[in-house]
């Protein structure tokens, strides 16, 4: 009887911690549900469209950071993003002797403070148009508004539209981007 009631708690606790993430209101990346009580690592590895970006975080020991209390708010760039560098950039800058290069690249999408959507476009408004965002790489991101979309201006003059925006997180927000955007370096 007691292993009865034992296994019935742990259903009725699973059963209720599944029911809090179904009453969340999530945003779909690469085909998985991304939970706000959830941080931005534990979200991310569901996302079929950034496993080149988990692989890169990995990589660079940046696991523990973007999991910590943050908050953060982190432009993540797609696979498509990523395979649309020059050949090789990727592969290279995975390699150890790399990592340096490839945490500077990462952390240039990355601002310090919970930045969504309203808030980027509040103050590109204040700004007369743009609005400067300093990266916690030190390097900085012009925002701007392209009709409705917000678009991001590297200081190598790339861009990089915001293509889904406002992912909650429980340490930040996330905006999947379709470019990388890349420092001066």
């Amino acid at each position: 009887m007691k292993k009865i009631k034992s296994i019935f708690l742990m259903a009725s606790i699973a059963f209720a911690s599944t029911t809090a993430f179904a009453q969340e209101k999530t945003v779909m990346v690469g085909g998985a549900a991304m939970y706000p009580s959830k941080n931005i690592v534990e979200n991310a590895v569901n996302s079929k469209d950034h496993t080149t970006l988990v692989a890169a975080v990995k990589a660079a020991d940046l696991v523990a950071t973007l999991q910590s209390a943050g908050p953060f708010t982190v432009f993540a760039p797609t696979n498509e993003a990523f395979a649309a560098l020059p050949a090789g950039t990727v592969d290279n800058l995975l390699k150890p002797e790399n990592k340096k290069a490839l945490t500077t690249v990462l952390t240039y999408h990355v601002v310090a403070g919970k930045l969504n959507a309203k808030d980027i476009a509040k103050l590109i408004k204040d700004g007369g148009g743009s609005a400067t965002l300093k990266t916690v790489a030190g390097g900085s991101l012009t925002a701007s508004m392209m009709g409705n979309k917000l678009v991001l201006k590297d200081e190598s003059g790339g861009t990089s539209t915001v293509t889904i925006k406002d992912v909650n997180q429980s340490n930040g927000v996330i905006h999947v981007v379709d470019h990388v955007l890349l420092p001066k370096m």
